[in-house]
Formats: C-alpha cells, structure tokens, sequence
C-alpha cells in the first residue's frame, strides 16, 4: 500500500523559521549531539531536554519539517473501535497510536514522521494507505495508558509536594466502594507516581509501604540499607495500597490473603519493571516493591567488581563443555545479576542458551527466557526436563529449591550440557554440603561440579566525601591477627549525594572454587567440609575475606563492610600468610 510522501526539511531551519530557535543555540545542540553520552539522541529530543525548545514547539517544527499536521492528542480525537487494527505490543514499541480510518487510509499519530520505513510497516500490517500526523511523545505515552487493559503507566506528572495534594482527601475510607472509587483519583495516582520516580531516582532496590502508629511510613532499599522517604496520612493506606494493586491487575477486594503481581513503568522514557507483594498486617496491607531497571544494571562481567585474578578463572570457567557452575549467597547478594552477566559474555548465534527463571528479570537478546509457573504445575525440575529436550548448549536454572531439581541439573551437566544455577549458602564449598543434604550422591556432585562462586554486596565509599583515617586498634589488631597488612584506611565522611552515610553504590566480594581432580576425589570419598576447604585453600582460594581487605586496600569499601559480610564466614583456616 502506498504511504503518505514526506518531503524531508531540517527540523533546525523549520524551528528557526518559526522563531523558536536562532542559529547560535542550534549550533551549540548540534556540538552537543556529538558528545558520546548523547549519542543517538534525535536533535528534537535533545532541544527538549536541554530546555532549548518545548515538546509541542518541537512537534510543530517537525510537522513544519515534514509537510503533515500536528495535533495535541485527546481521548476524543481517535476512535476506539480502531486502536486494536494494530497489536498492543506494536503501539507501545513503536510509539504509534490509529486514530481513526476514512475510506481506506488510516490516520496514525506518530513522534517521528522521519521513519518512513515504520509507516510502510503499518501499511503492510493493515493493508490501508497510511496518514501520518505528528505529536509529542508525551502525548502520545499518555494515550497508550487510557487504551482498555494497558499494562503501562507512564509517570510523567510528579508532584513537588506530596503532602499539599494529599490533604485534598479528607475522609477515611470505610467500604470497598470508596477505595475503588479515591485509588483512581489524580492525588493518589500522583502519590504513587511520585513515590515510584523517587524510588528510580535515588536508585533504590526496593519499596516498603507501611503503616506506622499515625502515618503511612514509606521506605527505600538503597545500597541495600532502608532509608525513610517519606510520611502520609495513616488513612490513605488503603486507597495507595489498592491503588497498587490497580496497576498490577490485582484484586483490591482481597485483604485477607497475601497478593503477588507484575507492572511495567515507563519512566523517562525508559521501562522499569515492578514486582509488587502485599501482605496483610495488624495495622493494614503491606505493600513492597521490587524495582528491576535494566538501565541502572551493567551485566558486562568488568562492571561487577571481580579482581582480575577471579574474573580470568571465572571466565575460563564458563567457557567449558559441560558441568554445573553455582553462584551462591543471601538473598540480594547480586547472584542473578553474575549469571545474566556470566550468560551475556558467552552468548553467540551459534549457541542455543536457555534459562527457567522465577520470574524473568532482565531480558536478554539471543537467550532463549522462560517462566516457572507453579501453578500450572511447571516448577524447576519439569521445566529443566522440558528444556532440555529442546537441544541446549547452555542451561541456567534460576535457583536449585529441592532435591528432584539438583538431580535434574545434576544429569544435564554429565550429558554434556553446561548447567549455571544458584544456592543459598554461606561460602563456596558449604556449596557441597548443600547438595548432599538435597540428597545427591557425592559421586554425582565432584564428576559434574566445575566451580563454585560466592559472592557478598558491600558499600562502596562515596568518592566526593572519601578520607583517610585510622580505625579503632581493637579493628587494626584483628586484621593483624587473621595474616592481614592494610597500610590505609578509607571513609567516607558523609555529603548530600550520599545521603550523609558516606556509601554510594556497592560492588561484590567474591570466593571462588575451583573444582580440581584432587578435589574431585575428596568429594566423590565423602571427605567432611573441613578438609574440602583446606584442600582449597591449599590450591589458592581466594576467600571472601581476602577479597573484600583487597578491596579495602584499594580504597573502594571500608573495613566495617568486609567484615559485616565476611567476618564469620569460612576464613579461620588460611594457611597461608594472605595479603592483599
């Protein structure tokens, strides 16, 4: 089907001519384009982001640039009837929006009229002339969030002060009725958008809403401390907490029993994924957010904070055949992110990756991701079985839970298939302990284990307030006494980036085990934990320990953090003088 023909113009000469921009700052956006950090930003988004012009000045200059109407959109301007001539997923990729059709040519909103390759698409698709009109990319977000069933919210209306819109609610909420009817008021949806953006901006893990003695508490997990944001008014509980649910296609007529869901958020323009439980409490629901942003994430195995020495070890590791390899530790010791990242270095066109996750964090390109749905019955172990009748060279199982899934992932690694998977335990070779409590024979684990990585999160020192200092001598003799020399000792004093805690941001710590053939052995006879971890200090295991006062030494933690998460663990047995 033929399109409409746009005859292409500088958008900088149609702004110029319209008298939203002069030439100088036109010239001074285009050096800015150059910049590496704004590589592959359009001259239209970055005039918007650096406040030269406005969006709908913007849209009118490109309208002007390409020879088609512009429009403000409203809910009126497009019929319902015709928004589903295209599939959900492709408006929302696309940033497209039918309008309506006439005869046999569609009207399409759309915020780059340039991408003629996009409109011949949608010709082919609805196999109508298309019509193209152009609109801001705010616009157009904001209508794709009225569509029926819309799973994304866009938060682009946050609010400087919470507590002024909040006070607008004055009556407390008695009937279900009621909290259906205030969660979908404008002071609750912009409290919860507020409290989602704030949560992104300060780059915080997770979200706790709660209800205190007279306020609703909200807290965030940041670098894995919880910090208090902000207070409320202890009777909106009920219409934020339902609200929440709205968004994640809960039910907000159960109180009674806890509640498990999913949402996107379109955030500055790029999608954050929400993992929303509520539980019921004494005082009302409890709601927690779990904030996944694929962008704040590096999952390139140099961003991690392996030393090179582990990093070279660990990546030789995960270019074998076969075997399982394990990341083990607590729950947010950054487990997942390893593997996604250990996944991502080894993926090519010519290998089939496969992963059964509970749920799907990120999304990888050329891995194959799939769900555990346990309530349909499709747990670890059916869909490890499953999988891998689908001609895997890579398996990663998102967490061996029970005896039938170790079995399984335990047979995978002999058939030659290479199995990545997690555990929860205290270091690497309590790994092995582990498996043999699920019940696997010691036979099994030391032919199909290759290595084991444990692995801790610890705060890393602000670098605008960093300083030297010296630590208590009850502290410095304690390093002492375990073999360690550390000539400095770094703090952070405490700035407003930090919050006043004098951390920002964290990186891993790290143990590694090598599974050698005279480990193999020690395994395989049933040797006890003792004397499989002698072994491998013996063969230069570099412990949690000796990692993070590495890691001290460089300045980039302190010696408080090394021993939060590695004080009592597996390190009382070097036998060897370690030093970083």
């Amino acid at each position: 089907m033929a399109t409409t023909q746009l005859i292409p113009k500088f958008l900088g000469d149609a702004l110029i001519d319209k008298g939203y921009l002069t030439a100088e700052q036109l010239d001074q956006v285009l050096d800015a384009q150059q910049n590496p950090s704004n590589r592959g930003k359009l001259l239209g988004e970055l005039l918007v982001e650096l406040e030269v012009c406005s969006d709908d000045q913007v849209v009118e200059g490109l309208a002007e640039a390409y020879g088609v109407p512009h429009a403000h959109l409203e809910q009126r301007l497009y019929d319902p009837g015709i928004v589903d001539i295209l599939p959900r997923e492709f408006l929302e990729q696309h940033m497209v929006l039918p309008l309506f059709v006439v005869e046999d040519t569609l009207t399409l909103a759309v915020t780059e009229p340039s991408n003629v390759f996009l409109i011949d698409e949608v010709a082919a698709l609805t196999k109508l002339k298309v019509q193209v009109i152009v609109t801001s990319r705010k616009d157009l977000l904001r209508m794709l969030t009225t569509l029926p069933n819309s799973k994304v919210f866009v938060i682009d209306d946050i609010i400087e002060d919470s507590e002024a819109d909040v006070t607008l609610i004055e009556d407390a909420i008695e009937d279900i009725t009621d909290v259906e009817e205030i969660a979908g008021q404008s002071p609750v949806i912009r409290l919860v958008n507020y409290i989602i953006f704030n949560a992104a901006k300060e780059g915080a893990s997770d979200i706790h809403i709660e209800a205190a003695d007279r306020c609703v508490r909200v807290r965030y997990r940041i670098d894995g401390k919880l910090y208090k944001s902000l207070e409320v008014p202890l009777h909106l509980l009920p219409a934020l907490t339902s609200r929440i649910k709205i968004m994640a296609d809960l039910d907000i007529s159960e109180r009674r029993l806890p509640q498990d869901g999913r949402v996107h958020v379109l955030l500055n323009r790029r999608k954050i994924d929400l993992r929303v439980s509520t539980f019921p409490g004494n005082r009302g629901e409890k709601t927690v957010i779990r904030v996944l942003d694929a962008s704040s994430v590096s999952l390139s195995l140099e961003d991690l904070g392996f030393a090179e020495d582990i990093l070279n070890q660990f990546r030789a590791g995960i270019q074998a055949p076969n075997g399982i390899v394990l990341v083990t530790g607590p729950t947010g010791s950054g487990k997942s992110t390893t593997l996604y990242a250990g996944l991502n270095d080894i993926s090519t066109m010519e290998n089939n990756i496969c992963t059964v996750e509970d749920p799907i964090e990120y999304h990888l390109p050329l891995i194959n991701q799939f769900q555990v749905q346990e309530k349909v019955g499709l747990t670890f172990s059916i869909a490890l079985r499953t999988l891998l009748r689908q001609d895997p060279d890579v398996v990663m199982v998102g967490e061996i839970r029970d005896d039938e899934t170790a079995r399984t992932a335990i047979q995978a690694a002999l058939t030659g298939h290479l199995v990545f998977s997690t555990l929860h335990t205290n270091d690497a070779c309590a790994a092995i302990t582990r498996l043999v409590n699920m019940g696997v024979e010691p036979y099994l684990i030391g032919a199909a284990l290759n290595m084991v990585l444990a692995q801790r999160l610890v705060r890393k020192i602000c670098p605008r307030c960093c300083e030297t200092y010296d630590p208590p001598r009850t502290l410095r003799r304690a390093v002492e006494k375990m073999g360690y020399q550390i000539d400095h000792f770094k703090k952070g004093i405490g700035c407003r980036r930090c919050r006043n805690t004098g951390y920002s941001g964290r990186i891993g710590v790290h143990e590694l085990l090598l599974v050698t053939d005279e480990l193999r052995d020690a395994i395989t006879a049933e040797a006890p934990i003792r004397t499989i971890r002698q072994l491998a200090l013996d063969n230069n295991m570099t412990t949690l320990r000796h990692d993070g006062f590495r890691k001290v030494q460089e300045g980039i933690t302190t010696l408080e953090e090394v021993l939060q998460v590695a004080g009592d663990t597996s390190c009382f047995l070097e036998s060897r003088e370690s030093k970083p």
